[in-house]
């Protein structure tokens, strides 16, 4: 997980925590759907990654 995920995820679960504990349904409901956000993130870029090697790969045979 790179920083700015790790941020960006913590930021959602403090959301999330801070909404079920005042009760704030609404608040706890934001933090779930954004910590789902994030996650979805990060495999849309482990998938970029992935693309990049094999394209990387596919170059290097070439050569």
């Amino acid at each position: 997980m790179d920083k700015n995920h790790a941020v960006d995820m913590a930021k959602a679960r403090i959301k999330e925590i801070t909404g079920k504990i005042t009760g704030h349904e609404r608040l706890e409901a934001e933090g779930k759907t954004d910590q789902a956000k994030v996650k979805f993130r990060q495999k849309v870029q482990s998938l970029r990654d992935r693309a990049e090697g094999i394209k990387d790969s596919f170059k290097h045979d070439r050569s």
